[in-house]
């Protein structure tokens, strides 16, 4: 069993560890917050949880292993790096950090301290997201891809107030492509790889971090256009371009419908994918694996895998904002 413990009591937090106790892999152990109250109210509906409000004493928790970091974003870093040290099991909410800096630290040290980091970019785990990985043709066969993502939060009606929430912050590493186009991005990178050049124009909203953007990857043969923001609704389907016709997905962050144009015969083929009402089971059952298993090596090798996609997706996205002139405080420490 894996005693986990959760940093962070939002909803996204709640998802995950109703997804984790659905898999029976996992027990909640300990919840944190500043405020007792706040982690109380969070970990009743689970049973037997121990509680802190500093964190010391949560890391210092000697039977909980593993920890689910779902903080703002700016505080991942710090916050990893002493459960790191004091020996735990890391899992961060996307976007895991601000810096490829702040990245490749939390790696190398995970690895001295013989601990696993994961970065829950949930969309890479889910059967669908592998079941389009395995259809893509080979690279000389595509001609391009558009992905969107763009969701109107209800937190910017507070910047439209003259207010500067952390999910627009730049102090919070905020704004819409680190929050929403993190997923674009881990899309492009986990099914095509490094781009070559990548270009982000976004448009600046008050607290001075993108509220809506279009970021263009350049491959060898292809373009990716992706299409992110927080202050705007999108209802585009994301597509891929082949020589022979057009695969069109309903999203790329969370596939629930694919089908592919036959251009030839101009026909609609349905492809059938599978979800889960809980879009975190997927996930957390990989990080399980992994997790119950340290020294299986075929583990060992996926978990290599999704340590070098987080550090490459961090790269593009750090190259994209800051191509937009996106600075977080981050970026000057």
């Amino acid at each position: 069993m894996i005693h986990l413990g959760i940093i962070g009591t939002n909803w996204i937090s709640h998802q995950f560890v109703k997804a984790a106790l659905e898999t029976k892999r996992y027990d909640l152990t300990a919840v944190y917050s500043r405020k007792l109250e706040t982690a109380q109210k969070f970990g009743e509906e689970y049973g037997d949880v121990e509680y802190a409000t500093d964190l010391n004493t949560f890391f210092g928790i000697a039977h909980m292993d593993t920890v689910y970091i779902a903080s703002p974003n700016s505080l991942h870093f710090e916050q990893a790096k002493q459960g790191i040290l004091a020996g735990k099991n890391i899992i961060v909410e996307k976007p895991a950090f601000s810096t490829p800096e702040e990245m490749a630290e939390i790696i190398a040290l995970a690895n001295q301290k013989k601990v696993f980091f994961f970065e829950a970019a949930r969309n890479i785990h889910e059967k669908s997201f592998k079941k389009i990985r395995d259809l893509l043709p080979l690279k000389n066969q595509i001609t391009g891809a558009n992905f969107t993502y763009m969701k109107y939060s209800s937190r910017y009606d507070q910047v439209l107030d003259g207010k500067e929430p952390n999910i627009f912050s730049p102090h919070f590493s905020g704004g819409a492509m680190a929050d929403l186009g993190v997923y674009l991005v881990y899309a492009a990178v986990g099914w095509f790889g490094m781009p070559n050049e990548s270009h982000y124009f976004a448009r600046k909203i008050p607290t001075d971090v993108d509220g809506i953007g279009t970021a263009i990857l350049r491959y060898d043969l292809f373009d990716v256009t992706l299409q992110t923001g927080k202050n705007a609704d999108s209802f585009l389907d994301s597509e891929i371009y082949f020589e022979g016709g057009t695969l069109i997905l309903d999203s790329v962050n969370a596939i629930s419908k694919a089908e592919f144009y036959d251009r030839n015969h101009q026909e609609r083929d349905i492809i059938s994918v599978t979800t889960e009402e809980n879009p975190m089971i997927e996930e957390a059952n990989d990080f399980a694996d992994v997790l119950e298993n340290p020294n299986d090596p075929t583990m060992g090798v996926l978990y290599e895998e999704w340590v070098e996609l987080s550090r490459n997706v961090n790269k593009v996205v750090t190259t994209l904002r800051k191509s937009a002139g996106i600075v977080f405080d981050a970026d000057k420490e």
